[in-house]
């Protein structure tokens, strides 16, 4: 069984309580990954175009998502049409299993044979040489995410530099204040989020229930700064559990 809510903002001059919305629509639903697959499989339908592009990122969800997407009809997305980029990644070696893109490759990528191309984010480099790469994008069909227990969404910590970045930074180098998430990495800025026509977030298990009551409420955890042209959140029963 599927719920849906489409949350409303306060207006900005709004003397009531402040923001009480977490943004875009939110989908209460069975199986995360089963969803992700039809939404992603509609994407591509929808806005079917050479190449068509999407940011991946990497969590235990990701994985469900990323390995589901794999064992669905070849038909249904053609992959030598899909440019494949990231919305955050690990400072470490790509083939080190903390890696974003080891993760998409081994759920995703090697099952799915090849994609038109694929577009590594090396820290070496630093974050402008993939700002530059965006630039030339201009914008995304697709940008895949998830929210951390923390309320953190792609590399975007609580109280890290890179929640600040300047509105024309697309790509920036972060790292958790806290300490809980090891490793320096990239990620994309919530303005290069919004370059996305999709922001489909993925949210699954009890453990995350309590960011999602948080974002309801208000608007303190990176989470609630999301946006898009649509900004669509799958969460499963548990992660739904604390919403009112």
């Amino acid at each position: 069984m599927t719920y849906s809510f489409r949350w409303a903002r306060r207006p900005n001059n709004s003397r009531a309580e402040p923001d009480m919305a977490i943004p875009g629509e939110l989908r209460v639903v069975d199986d995360v990954a089963s969803a992700f697959a039809a939404e992603m499989a509609e994407a591509f339908r929808s806005r079917a175009q050479d190449p068509f592009s999407i940011a991946l990122t990497g969590d235990p969800t990701a994985r469900r998502c990323y390995e589901h997407l794999a064992q669905q009809d070849s038909s249904l997305i053609d992959w030598w049409k899909v440019d494949v980029y990231w919305a955050d990644e690990r400072c470490v070696p790509h083939d080190d299993p903390d890696s974003n893109y080891y993760l998409a490759r081994e759920a995703l990528l090697d099952r799915v044979g090849a994609a038109n191309a694929t577009h590594l984010m090396r820290c070496n480099e630093g974050a402008d040489s993939y700002q530059l790469r965006l630039g030339d994008l201009g914008h995304f069909d697709v940008v895949h995410l998830g929210l951390g227990a923390d309320g953190h969404t792609a590399s975007l910590f609580v109280d890290s530099p890179a929640l600040s970045a300047d509105p024309g930074r697309l790509v920036t180098m972060n790292q958790d204040p806290s300490g809980n998430h090891p490793h320096e990495r990239m990620t994309l800025t919530f303005a290069g989020i919004a370059r996305a026509h999709l922001a489909l977030v993925t949210v699954s298990g009890e453990d995350k229930a309590d960011a999602m009551a948080t974002m309801a409420r208000d608007n303190s955890l990176p989470g609630s700064q999301i946006s898009a042209e649509r900004v669509l959140w799958l969460v499963d029963q548990a992660a739904a559990a604390r919403l009112s």
